[in-house]
């Protein structure tokens, strides 16, 4: 239940905000506005419901080389997202708050902890690891 909580603050304030510009009668409401969506659905955890799940990847190992656990809002996933660019495609993402599975299998291998992102490389796991690693194993070149 707490997960719901940082994107219900988060377009409570935006409505706040909205209300207050256009009751000022500035025009700048209307990013304010997307802003304001677009950041409540990134942490939102309907954010990755629709992607690939934890049975499905270890089900054919061969096909998800590059498998990233990720949550919404946490922005060392999305700093790895950024550093991967073009072939972040390249890997499997699967967020933990839309599989249970997911999630408890990145506690397993992080001592009970939910650390994201877990990348798993060819069956070698590896948490938080640096993106250049990540970029290599995508076969991004290196920067």
């Amino acid at each position: 239940m707490t997960r719901w909580l940082p994107p219900v603050a988060i377009l409570v304030g935006t409505g706040l905000l909205v209300g207050r510009s256009v009751a000022d009668g500035q025009p700048g409401f209307i990013m304010l506005a997307l802003a304001g969506l677009a950041l409540a659905w990134w942490v939102s955890p309907l954010n990755g419901m629709l992607g690939p799940k934890h049975a499905a990847v270890t089900a054919d190992p061969a096909a998800h080389r590059v498998v990233v656990y990720w949550r919404p809002g946490c922005v060392y996933c999305l700093r790895l997202r950024g550093a991967l660019g073009k072939y972040r495609s390249q890997a499997t993402w699967v967020s933990i708050w839309a599989d249970a599975d997911a999630a408890a299998y990145v506690r397993s291998v992080n001592d009970g902890d939910e650390v994201v992102p877990t990348v798993v490389i060819d069956g070698q796991v590896h948490t938080n690891p640096d993106p250049e690693i990540v970029r290599a194993a995508v076969g991004a070149p290196a920067r």
